[in-house]
C-alpha cells in the first residue's frame, strides 16, 4: 500500500484534479455547442456560424489537452520528476493556444473564399440560437477564471481556458452581428456574416498570443508575483533563529510554488542548530497558505 501523501502535496493534487473535472465539463459543453453551431450554419446558410462551430470543435480538443495536462500535473513527485509534474499544465495550455491559431487560419481562409464568391442570405432563425451560445460561453469563461484565481498559485491552464471561452463568446457575438446585417440589411449585405467571421479571426489570434505569453512565462521559470515573494520572505523571517533573509526566488509550477531561499543565522551556532532552523523555515512555508510544494533552504552565517 502506498504511503499517504504529505498534506501540501495532497492539496496540490486536489487542486489539479478539481481543475481537470472543470475542464471535462467545458469539453462536454463545447461538443454540444459545436453540434448546434454546425446544424444552425448548414441549415441556416451562414458561414459565420459554421466557422464558429469549427472553433468550438477545436475547443473540444483544447479542453481535452487541458484536462490531460491537469491530470498529469496532479501526479506527486517521483524519482524521475523530483519537483513534481506541474509543467504539464502550461504545456497543455501552449497546445491549446496552438489549436486557437489553427482555428483562426482555417476560418479566415474559408471566410475569404465566401467573400470572393458570395453566397445566399442566411436564415433569420440562426439569430435565435446565438444569444444562448454567447451567454453559455460568458458564464463558462467566468467559471474557469474564478477557479483559476481561487488559489494563490493561479492555474495557467484554467486561465487560458477562461480566455479561450471568452474568445468563443466574442466570435459568436460577431457572428450574430454579421448575420443580423446580412438578414436585414438588403442585397448588398448578404456577405456580412463572412466579414464577421474574418473579424472574429483577428480577435482569436490576438487572444491566442495572450495565451502563449501566459503559458510560456511559466515554462521559462518566470518569477512569481512580487506579493507572493514578499509573503515567503515574511514567513521565513518570522521563524525563530532567522536573523534576516538573503536571497529568495519563487517560481510557479502548475498549481504550486517552488521556493529557493537563503536565510542568515548566527554564525556561532552549531551545524545541527542551523540545520534545525532550515527545517523550521521549510516546514513553515510548506504549511502556509501560499501553496508551496518544494522548498530549498540555504543557511548563511551572519557577519
Amino acid at each position: 500500500m502506498n504511503a499517504p501523501l504529505p498534506a501540501h502535496l495532497a492539496a496540490a493534487q486536489a487542486r489539479a484534479q478539481a481543475g481537470a473535472r472543470l475542464a471535462l465539463r467545458g469539453l462536454a459543453l463545447n461538443a454540444i455547442l459545436a453540434g448546434l453551431k454546425f446544424a444552425g450554419g448548414i441549415f441556416g446558410h451562414t458561414y459565420a456560424l459554421i466557422a464558429d462551430g469549427a472553433e468550438s470543435l477545436l475547443d473540444v480538443f483544447a479542453s481535452l489537452l487541458v484536462c490531460i495536462g491537469l491530470r498529469v500535473a496532479a501526479r506527486p513527485p517521483d524519482e524521475d520528476h523530483p519537483f513534481g509534474h506541474g509543467r504539464a499544465e502550461p504545456l497543455a495550455a501552449v497546445g491549446g493556444a496552438g489549436l486557437v491559431f489553427l482555428t483562426a487560419g482555417f476560418v479566415a481562409w474559408h471566410a475569404l473564399q465566401e467573400i470572393l464568391h458570395p453566397h445566399g442570405k442566411p436564415h433569420w432563425a440562426t439569430l435565435i440560437l446565438l444569444p444562448f451560445i454567447v451567454i453559455a460561453k460568458v458564464w463558462l469563461s467566468r467559471r474557469f477564471k474564478r477557479q483559476a484565481e481561487e488559489h494563490v498559485a493561479r492555474s495557467t491552464a484554467l486561465g487560458v481556458e477562461a480566455l479561450h471561452h471568452w474568445t468563443d463568446a466574442i466570435t459568436s457575438a460577431a457572428a450574430f452581428v454579421g448575420i443580423a446585417i446580412a438578414v436585414f440589411g438588403g442585397p448588398r449585405t448578404t456577405g456580412a456574416d463572412s466579414w464577421a467571421a474574418l473579424f472574429a479571426c483577428v480577435v482569436v489570434i490576438f487572444n491566442g498570443l495572450g495565451m502563449i505569453t501566459r503559458a510560456s512565462g511559466e515554462i521559462m521559470d518566470e518569477a512569481a508575483p512580487a506579493a507572493v515573494t514578499a509573503s515567503v520572505r515574511a514567513i521565513a523571517a518570522a521563524v525563530p533563529g532567522v536573523s534576516e533573509i538573503d536571497k529568495c526566488r519563487v517560481r510557479k509550477s502548475g498549481t504550486s510554488h517552488l521556493v529557493d531561499i537563503h536565510v542568515r543565522v548566527d554564525g556561532r551556532l552549531s551545524v545541527r542548530a542551523g540545520h534545525d532552523i532550515a527545517h523550521a523555515v521549510k516546514d513553515a512555508l510548506l504549511s502556509s497558505a501560499l501553496e508551496v510544494t518544494d522548498v530549498s533552504v540555504h543557511i548563511e552565517p551572519t557577519r
